[in-house]
């Protein structure tokens, strides 16, 4: 259902942006974001089923199933139905900065960047802390995002192609109709009018 939803929402988004309903490299399909919302029956498969690993190498059927190994993590709502961010939090995940030195942790930036979005969804808040405890800053700048700001221009239209923030989001993170997740930050003018009928309350 949620699928569905999702590709209808896509096609209007682009009917009305008056771009093509499907990718121009048949080899990424437009729709390729959408691996995250698979059935039930269809996610996490044991590696060699999952079409990623080689089947005939014995050393496949040594890796451990991903829903053993996903067990005992927090869950999330979609994609893996792991909540990654708070497995690294908790300490359930301690993920290797450097393969050669254990103890080597990352460099991660605590900087969130606000972007302001049209219409009556929240802000877009971009939580740079927990992009970088798991990713180097060279995996975004400058390939996808350009170190500027008002450089980057972004549209669900363009996420939805696996643009920008699509790059990830819908492949190996959380995919896009997690919405409240990204749209997190209430309009300044919302929450000054909701401020100002507070106080009108009081009086």
């Amino acid at each position: 259902m949620a699928k569905t939803m999702l590709m209808a929402y896509a096609a209007l988004i682009f009917a009305l942006a008056g771009m093509p309903a499907v990718a121009q490299d048949a080899a990424d399909p437009a729709n390729a974001f959408n691996r995250l919302l698979d059935p039930a029956a269809q996610r996490n498969p044991p590696p060699a089923e999952d079409g990623i690993h080689d089947p005939a190498n014995a050393g496949t059927r040594m890796l451990q199933a991903p829903l053993e190994a996903f067990g005992p993590l927090p869950k999330r709502n979609s994609g893996n139905r792991v909540d990654w961010v708070g497995a690294q939090a908790s300490g359930k995940i301690r993920p290797r900065w450097n393969a050669a030195d254990p103890k080597e942790s990352a460099a991660a930036l605590d900087l969130n960047i606000v972007r302001e979005v049209k219409g009556s969804m929240p802000d877009v808040v971009f939580p740079h802390k927990q992009h970088t405890e798991l990713l180097d800053c060279g995996v975004c700048h400058p390939a996808i995002f350009e170190m500027q700001k008002g450089a980057n221009q972004m549209s669900m239209a363009a996420i939805l192609l696996g643009q920008g923030c699509g790059a990830c989001h819908g492949r190996v993170a959380f995919p896009v109709v997690e919405c409240r997740l990204c749209h997190s930050r209430a309009k300044k003018a919302a929450a000054t009018g909701a401020a100002a009928v507070g106080r009108q309350a009081r009086r």
